[in-house]
């Protein structure tokens, strides 16, 4: 038992290590400026976003340090969606609603959208967001100076995200967690192995000729994570990929509620594990549990030193995501149990069939 309770430590201070070392790269990342004179189409699939898609749309029409078109994807919204973006594009013809004739079998609605965008676009680069982002002023001009500095085939970025609830609190900071002491985002840009990829599709810049030639959506059309696959999908193919940590520039609200993040989470949780039920659940074992073990059977003064990194690593990704720090650590245990929860719900969701989003069974 004390080789477990050494190997438990031993994970826990490699976590903090990673942690450590994405907070110190989003920090030393340096503003990347460029005077790219190529159109970027930006491509927003949209569906029931009627509360968000004008905000992000007034977001764009402040972009004005580069050349954009701005296509929208109306998912057969029942609500309306369709009327502000029709009364954003008669104030900006930059602005163009695209309207769904339908969702082909064997796609997933978003992917669709995407897909059906980029057939459209004409920019040089092309930039995925979701509806319910938010930028400033030069953000996007920033990324693309970054991708051509970097020839990245695609460059994405994880938006600082906003909580208001509970339920949000509860659930929200769970992804970066895992996300920040599991995978040293430098890796993603500078490691050949396509198993150190990711990529969040709030925010997924593609190079044009990249996309054309990999079709990523088309791919993974019936993926419900195909951000992800899609940056595993191009390392595999010796195309440069890129994933950094955002700040109050590109914000996003996920989710408005516990039940809304649980169903959310639920469908893609069990892939930051590279889709092992196994390796998720033992995560979610160590990470709760493991402290129980050390401290019964190690030396006082190493599971202190363990209970500190513990502590440490939520502190350090709370600062790295700019997220509440005595929050995060305050309800630690509580985040805890409710990852378990999500990683229970996925594994009933995946057996039964009744994963839904947005309306529609995925």
């Amino acid at each position: 038992m004390s080789y477990l309770a050494y190997c438990i430590v031993a994970f826990t201070w490699i976590q903090l290590l990673v942690a450590l070392l994405n907070a110190v790269s989003a920090r030393r990342r340096q503003t990347a400026l460029g005077s790219y004179q190529g159109v970027v189409s930006v491509l927003i699939p949209a569906r029931n976003e009627e509360d968000t898609i004008g905000l992000l749309l007034s977001d764009l029409q402040r972009q004005e340090d580069l050349e954009l078109e701005i296509l929208v994807f109306n998912d057969l919204s029942t609500d309306d969606t369709m009327g502000v973006v029709t009364r954003c594009a008669q104030r900006d013809s930059r602005v163009r609603l695209v309207n769904s004739e339908g969702l082909p079998a064997g796609w997933l609605g978003k992917n669709y959208g995407c897909h059906s965008l980029a057939q459209r676009a004409k920019g040089d680069y092309l930039l995925f967001l979701d509806a319910d982002v938010r930028l400033k002023e030069g953000v996007i001009a920033e990324a693309v100076a970054l991708a051509e500095k970097g020839q990245t085939g695609l460059l994405s970025i994880f938006p600082s995200q906003i909580m208001r609830s509970v339920g949000e609190y509860l659930t929200v900071p769970i992804m970066n967690y895992i996300l920040l002491t599991l995978l040293p985002l430098m890796l993603v840009r500078r490691s050949s192995f396509a198993s150190l990829a990711a990529a969040n599709g709030q925010f997924m810049l593609f190079k044009r000729d990249r996309y054309v030639e990999t079709r990523p959506h088309e791919v993974f059309k019936n993926s419900r994570v195909e951000d992800i696959e899609m940056a595993r999908y191009l390392k595999e193919r010796k195309i440069a990929v890129a994933c950094l940590l955002g700040d109050e520039r590109v914000t996003c609200r996920m989710y408005t509620g516990f039940n809304d993040a649980v169903n959310g989470f639920s469908k893609n949780v069990i892939h930051f594990f590279g889709n092992s039920w196994g390796a998720a659940v033992a995560f979610w074992l160590v990470t709760s549990f493991g402290f129980l073990v050390v401290l019964s059977i190690l030396p006082t003064v190493v599971g202190c030193l363990f209970l500190v990194a513990v502590v440490a690593t939520r502190v350090v990704v709370s600062v790295a995501s700019k997220q509440n720090v005595w929050l995060n650590v305050l309800l630690l245990m509580a985040q805890q149990c409710v990852l378990g929860y999500l990683i229970w719900k996925a594994i009933v969701y995946s057996y039964n069939g009744q994963l839904k989003w947005k309306g529609r069974s995925i």
